[in-house]
């Protein structure tokens, strides 16, 4: 078993065929592989679907490894792509010529969170894209398309990557664990599969690294679920059972001193686990739209940089507003 490499990198797909349940997207993938001229692409889609590694794989698939260091530009876009470098690193880049053999080398830029660079930035790399030879591909990766600027949609071939499904995500984390060699306990291996997706949220590449980082701290051989839900910023059972119970009996002030007692409290970890219990609640259906609908809310104010206490006391307040006595 090794740790020092990150596991995400270390069992990363290296071919088409190892992307996990993206069809659709890979199926038209292949097809624009034989076309003539490669248009520039959009990978959008959630969390750990695979963009990245297809990107990538699409780059060695043109490119030969002694070319990766000079044909390829990787970037992490929303918080290296602004005007100056756009201008003092992407655009020579772009405009730079590669002959090998007397023909234009393919060269490729992939931008990663590409929706977080800022508007006037884009204007600027749509002009890039526009003025860009037919060698240069461009492929950029976002969570939320409608946060791209339709010029630069326009002139991309959009590919939309879907959530994964529960058995996907555990089948690649028990391949893993196979490969590493690790000890689970029989017992437990269900639960503790079940939790790593719960933690994951649909997100390999987060169930991955929950799952590297449980044995790099020694909770795999004992199995200790409650410790892995605390360091993955989730609230422990007995917390939870905790505040359900207080919840139930419609006691806002011992529900704020549970909240009050967690270490280190991740407030869209706490909104997940929320919406799972609902059901646990006397709640007529209409109102737990409502509810789902005002957690939408209060995850988006916090997002935007409200104040996370106020908001889940707002949230924890609606809900006893809610519950039948």
């Amino acid at each position: 078993m090794s740790l020092e490499i990150p596991w995400v990198e270390k069992y990363r797909p290296k071919s088409f065929d190892e992307i996990v349940s993206q069809n659709i997207a890979i199926n038209r993938l292949r097809e624009f592989l034989r076309t003539p001229n490669m248009p520039h692409m959009i990978f959008t889609g959630p969390a750990g679907t695979g963009k990245t590694s297809t990107a990538l794989i699409l780059a060695r698939h043109f490119l030969k490894a002694g070319e990766l260091d000079t044909n390829l530009l990787e970037l992490n876009a929303s918080d290296t792509v602004r005007i100056q470098f756009v201008r003092e690193v992407l655009k020579p880049f772009a405009n730079q010529i590669l002959v090998k053999d007397g023909k234009e080398n393919l060269k490729f830029v992939i931008l990663d969170e590409s929706d977080n660079i800022p508007g006037q930035v884009q204007q600027a790399l749509r002009r890039i894209i526009e003025k860009a030879s037919s060698n240069i591909k461009f492929i950029l990766l976002c969570n939320y398309i409608n946060r791209i600027i339709d010029p630069i949609i326009s002139r991309c071939a959009v590919f939309r990557f879907v959530n994964l499904a529960k058995e996907n995500i555990v089948e690649r984390l028990k391949y893993i664990a196979k490969k590493e060699k690790l000890k689970i306990s029989p017992e437990k291996s269900e639960e503790f599969y079940n939790l790593l997706y719960f933690i994951s949220g649909g997100d390999l590449r987060k169930g991955i690294n929950t799952l590297q980082m449980s044995v790099s701290l020694e909770l795999i051989e004992n199995l200790d679920l409650d410790e892995i839900l605390k360091i993955s910023g989730f609230l422990d059972k007995k917390t939870l059972d905790d505040l359900i119970k207080a919840l139930k009996k419609k006691d806002f002030i011992e529900t704020r001193e549970i909240v009050d007692t967690i270490e280190s409290l991740d407030s869209r970890n706490f909104i997940r686990q929320v919406l799972k219990v609902l059901p646990q609640f006397k709640i007529e259906p209409k109102k737990i739209i409502e509810i789902r609908s005002y957690i939408g809310e209060i995850d988006y104010r916090i997002s935007q940089g409200a104040d996370e206490n106020i908001q889940i006391s707002a949230l924890l307040a609606n809900i006893l507003e809610n519950i039948k006595s």
